[in-house]
């Protein structure tokens, strides 16, 4: 009894192969194969009993093996900053819908904003012989990837374009939506008006900065430097920006803030203070409209979407050169935008 209950136990690591179904089924390996391929030339009980010994023994197909023969794995990757970021949730997921609408299969991981990191996911990607690749840059230099899209691997960059190198991205208007934001709450009587925005080693966060001094430009406004903080999007670190903006001897009256993690910490922050304080955030974050919190809102899908639909159509064959797509943004006003500005 114990030698059977020990030949009955998982054997990990040792799948059973085409050959162990030929033999289970008393046919030749040609035959097998013919029939996990959906060929023709096999009889309706030759194909019964293949079809029985494959249930039975738990038989999957090889794709590695045919990776070898054709070259090609009928995968993507998909490259994100975190997938624990709410954000990134309806992207990844409007590339999977498509990837799966062309018959791929899709394979993500994380960057951790980490540019070594990243370049040890993509080639790692790279070297299971994916299709194509979609990334959200965390690094500004992109050569490495060069000899892999000489070698067919399609590549699409999204919400930041590629350093160094010309590829196709698709990305959201963080300028012209952080100059409209902040453009609303100057409409609603603010002159003084900080900006906390992630590292500035990050594209987004120079781009929506970059919006920000625009409107204040474009309204005349002078800029104290002591109005913008640029740093990480730990809650210890927003916080304290938010409280140093408003104890300060001539506070700011109104909030920008650069993407939804500092909106979310800015809320909290600014519900503890006595007096409430106009804020717009760019980038919308759930129960937002049930908590009045005006935005700039991108649409996470749109861009995973139209990502991956350029993609597949470089894998299609479609040449010519690289495309800058730029997705517009949307400000959604609920409360926390109009709240007019207070004295002293």
């Amino acid at each position: 009894m114990a030698e059977t209950a020990r030949h009955s136990e998982p054997r990990y690591g040792n799948r059973p192969t085409m050959k162990d179904v030929a033999a289970r089924a008393g046919v030749g390996l040609k035959t097998v194969s013919r029939v996990v391929n959906g060929e023709s030339g096999v009889t309706s009980d030759t194909e019964r009993r293949v079809q029985e010994a494959i249930e039975a023994l738990g038989f999957r197909r090889n794709d590695s093996a045919r990776v070898l023969r054709k070259g090609r794995t009928a995968s993507i990757g998909l490259v994100l900053e975190d997938l624990a970021d709410p954000f990134y949730g309806p992207l990844n997921r409007a590339v999977e819908e498509v990837a799966r609408a062309h018959g791929a299969l899709l394979i993500n991981g994380s960057s951790a904003e980490d540019p070594e990191r990243e370049q040890e996911l993509v080639l790692a990607l790279c070297a299971r012989r994916v299709d194509g690749l979609i990334v959200i840059p965390a690094g500004d230099d992109h050569r490495y990837l060069e000899p892999e899209i000489a070698a067919g691997v399609a590549t699409v960059f999204v919400d930041r374009p590629a350093g160094k190198i010309d590829a196709d991205v698709v990305r959201s208007d963080s300028f012209g939506g952080a100059r409209d934001g902040v453009a609303h709450l100057i409409a609603n009587g603010h002159r003084r008006i900080g900006f906390i925005g992630d590292q500035p080693r990050i594209h987004t966060a120079i781009e929506r900065l970059r919006g920000y001094h625009a409107a204040m430009e474009d309204a005349s406004l002078r800029v104290d430097e002591s109005w913008v903080s640029l740093g990480t999007t730990a809650p210890d670190r927003v916080a304290t920006a938010v409280t140093t903006l408003l104890d300060a001897p001539d506070p700011v009256t109104a909030i920008f803030s650069g993407n939804n993690r500092v909106t979310v910490t800015a809320v909290r922050t600014l519900a503890g203070r006595k007096r409430p304080t106009a804020l717009v955030g760019f980038d919308d974050i759930e129960l937002a409209d049930l908590l009045g919190i005006t935005v700039v809102s991108q649409d996470a899908a749109a861009l995973g979407r139209t990502a991956a639909e350029s993609l597949f159509r470089r894998l299609e064959g479609a040449g010519g050169a690289p495309d800058q797509k730029v997705l517009p943004t949307r400000l959604i006003a609920r409360g926390s935008g109009e709240i007019p500005p207070h004295e002293g």
